[in-house]
């Protein structure tokens, strides 16, 4: 799963270097509010729904972090294979 994230990061944040799996994407505001909706967007695309609500800040931080959640959280995913 973190390949697709990093896929998708490099994609949508259209950063000056790549995006590797601990680049800060908040504070460093690579992943701002609109990029969100995009990452979100672009992993319904592969099958992963994620819930907003039911996700935080801090895990949006890394790469890594968003790809854990997504394996560890399932009770809050819908992995439907669209």
């Amino acid at each position: 799963m973190l390949n697709e994230v990093l896929k998708i990061l490099n994609y949508i944040c259209e950063a000056d270097e790549p995006i590797l799996s601990d680049t800060e994407l908040l504070d460093s505001g690579l992943l701002d509010s609109l990029a969100m909706i995009d990452l979100f967007n672009e992993l319904e695309n592969i099958g992963v729904e994620i819930q907003p609500t039911k996700i935080e800040m801090g895990q949006l931080r890394t790469a890594k972090l968003i790809a854990n959640f997504i394996e560890t959280e399932s009770n809050y995913l819908l992995c439907s294979g669209k």
